[in-house]
């Protein structure tokens, strides 16, 4: 069931599109991303879904409700964490999530989620002192105090350090595991594919692609190289016949074979029935960052 619907999404300013008509479905339970890089739209789109931008034309439902005339019955209802979130300096943890708890007709205890996500330890400590990891968990725990249907969370992981943003990347698989459905707003390629279910790649204003990270891959049709260290006699030919290899070449004690679609499969097969052993076997070249090249002719930071 979906619960959210865009359809024909426009929004300019002036005479320029900043979205362009795009259209798609989130389903119940899922994690949904929105890549692409900055100026793409992805954030305007957003908002425009929460009901704090009000869009030109197309129609926008959020669990049946639209933003722009339904805006107060709906911020009941959902969970939202902003791309740039501030909080007095010294506000503590305790008064922000109780504050927050006020704004709902049945919240949930605030005290339960500062202990679920691991500031009740730093609950009398200042915004202004947390680490960036801990501030994240805490605009999580005010985004979720409302006990929403649908969490909205935009560059969630900007500025962390790799441990910090790995930790956030659990946290919001908690999320979607505790029965909300996640759209998640992203310019990073590797936490896209971790964690979502289906993304839309926006290209200035336009949705590029729409699937799950795996089929947007294939559908590139992007070659990848599987590279190994063959132990033992290896007749190259052999493998330049399998489905999918394009290429087949040595360099020196390394065998590298490039192909398409499933080829890695058919290759490991073929070793393992001449009793090859592959050592130092790796496989490159083939994720979303390359699909992304692929479908929309760009990187993702031009």
């Amino acid at each position: 069931m979906a619960v959210i619907e865009v359809s024909g999404l426009t929004k300019r300013y002036g005479r320029q599109p900043v979205v362009d008509g795009i259209s798609f479905a989130v389903e119940q339970g899922e994690i949904f991303g929105v890549l692409g890089p900055n100026g793409a739209g992805k954030t305007t789109a957003v908002e425009c879904m929460e009901g704090l931008r009000r869009h030109d034309s197309g129609q926008v439902r959020v669990l049946g409700l639209d933003p722009r005339s339904d805006g107060r019955r709906l911020r009941q209802r959902i969970g939202v964490q902003l791309q740039e979130t501030q909080l007095p300096e010294r506000m503590k943890v305790w008064e922000a999530l109780e504050l927050y708890a006020s704004f709902y007709p049945n919240p949930a205890d605030w005290r339960e989620l500062m202990e679920r996500w691991g500031l009740a330890a730093r609950q009398k400590a200042a915004f202004a002192s947390l680490s960036g990891g801990q501030k994240q968990r805490l605009f999580i725990a005010l985004a979720l105090v409302g006990q929403p249907e649908v969490v909205f969370l935009d560059e969630l992981t900007s500025g962390l350090d790799p441990g910090a943003r790995r930790a956030t990347w659990d946290l919001i698989r908690q999320i979607r595991a505790q029965g909300a459905t996640v759209v998640l707003v992203s310019h990073f390629m590797d936490e896209v594919e971790e964690l979502c279910d289906r993304v839309a790649i926006l290209d200035r204003g336009r949705i590029a692609a729409l699937d799950t990270p795996a089929a947007l891959v294939d559908r590139a049709g992007t070659e990848y190289r599987l590279r190994f260290r063959p132990v033992g006699p290896l007749d190259e030919a052999s493998l330049a016949l399998l489905p999918g290899v394009s290429s087949v070449k040595r360099d020196g004690t390394q065998v590298a074979v490039t192909g398409t679609g499933d080829f890695a499969a058919a290759v490991t097969a073929e070793l393992a029935r001449r009793r090859v052993l592959a050592a130092e076997l790796r496989i490159d070249g083939r994720s979303l960052d390359t699909a992304y090249v692929a479908l929309t002719g760009q990187t993702l930071d031009t």
